[in-house]
């Protein structure tokens, strides 16, 4: 049985697609341009002293740092019920739970998110029934030299306050 071997010719581009050599060079151009203007002109490039200053475009609805909120006697609102870490789509929550005695709710012994794996989409918000964790907490930065100093803890989590923006 013999192969049968189609032929395709090649379409010949257009010449304003072979000719995109000075579109790069207009793009060069552009940024040179730019890039000279603030080398000679350094006193008007305007900069933040960081972590000083914040950035002014922040707005109250920004997503940052994950906070547990707690009820009017001062425990953690969170019954553990695992929804906010089946609902986050990098498996970064970590939750351990406990049974409360006398009562038919659980509470959480660990509540761990790993920072570095979290993508700040707001779905564990979402989906929390009891509102007890939020992400207004207005810091927008984590500094750390470990991966361990990523991994934000019950402790920190309970402790953390929503920020004014």
């Amino acid at each position: 049985m013999a192969i049968k071997i189609k032929k395709i010719e090649r379409k010949k581009m257009p010449l304003l697609q072979r000719l995109y050599l000075p579109y790069i060079f207009i793009g060069m151009a552009r940024t040179l341009s730019h890039f000279f203007k603030n080398l000679l002109n350094s006193k008007n490039i305007e900069f933040l002293e960081y972590p000083e200053q914040r950035p002014s475009d922040i707005t109250p609805r920004y997503r940052g740092l994950h906070r547990l909120l707690k009820d009017e006697k001062g425990a953690l609102k969170c019954v553990a019920c695992d929804m906010c870490a089946t609902a986050c789509p990098s498996n970064c929550i970590f939750i351990e739970a406990r049974e409360i005695p006398n009562s038919k709710e659980k509470e959480p012994i660990k509540f761990n998110i790993d920072l570095l794996e979290c993508v700040y989409c707001g779905l564990c918000v979402e989906a929390c029934p009891k509102d007890a964790i939020r992400m207004d907490s207005g810091i927008f930065t984590k500094v750390g030299n470990a991966k361990s100093s990523f991994i934000a803890d019950i402790v920190t989590l309970a402790n953390t306050k929503q920020g004014d923006f």
